[in-house]
């Protein structure tokens, strides 16, 4: 049990040992973005578990909230920018064998930027450089992007919507979207005796069909 404000995927290798010392094998693991962080992925590996859980698009480059694109120049190994302008230098930001990519970040003539006639939504007046940054996917992050194109993952991913539809289950007709004593010992109580209770209703379901 947390706070609201913590994010699930921390909590991804305490769940998966729990699982395990209650005598569960653990060989898929299905969650939301949450749970797709590096720190993850490389526990899922060295697990060997399967993590079924698609990559925050800003790092699988599925969607991008750039108000101005830049274009990859393959012959100078530079980006340019819609004016037409190459970048004058580049340098790889961030520090290696952490959580968080590194970035490749791409500079600007600035005296350019200023006086551009696309300047706006590009460039901040008054600013003193202009860069363009592109994260750099760890080798991580690629085998997640390859394997979410897949039909495995594909076909795993739709079992989704039954976690969610428990916990709906769990929140509504049982109240639990409502604390009725205060504190996180108190959350965890309910939620136990909860839990139980619709375990127990689906155990008689089953044992009656």
């Amino acid at each position: 049990m947390t706070t609201g404000e913590k994010s699930d995927g921390h909590y991804l290798k305490e769940l998966v040992k729990k699982s395990k010392e209650t005598g569960m094998v653990v060989n898929t693991v299905i969650g939301d973005t949450a749970y797709s962080g590096k720190e993850n992925l490389q526990y899922a590996q060295a697990e060997e578990f399967q993590l079924i859980s698609r990559l925050n698009p800003n790092i699988s480059g599925e969607t991008s909230h750039r108000k101005v694109e830049f274009e990859f120049s393959k012959d100078a190994g530079m980006y340019v920018c819609p004016a037409g302008h190459m970048a004058i230098r580049k340098a790889r930001t961030g520090k290696k064998n952490q959580a968080a990519n590194q970035a490749e970040t791409y500079s600007f003539d600035i005296e350019k930027c200023k006086v551009c006639p696309m300047r706006e939504g590009c460039y901040k007046e008054g600013a003193k450089s202009k860069t363009y940054s592109i994260r750099v996917k760890s080798t991580e992050h690629k085998e997640q992007i390859r394997l979410q194109e897949t039909d495995e993952f594909k076909t795993l991913s739709k079992k989704r919507y039954k976690i969610e539809a428990k916990n709906s289950e769990i929140k509504n007709p049982h109240g639990y979207k409502t604390a009725k004593s205060v504190g996180l010992f108190g959350m965890e109580i309910q939620g136990a005796i909860t839990i139980f209770a619709v375990n127990l209703k689906r155990i008689l379901k089953l044992l009656n069909d």
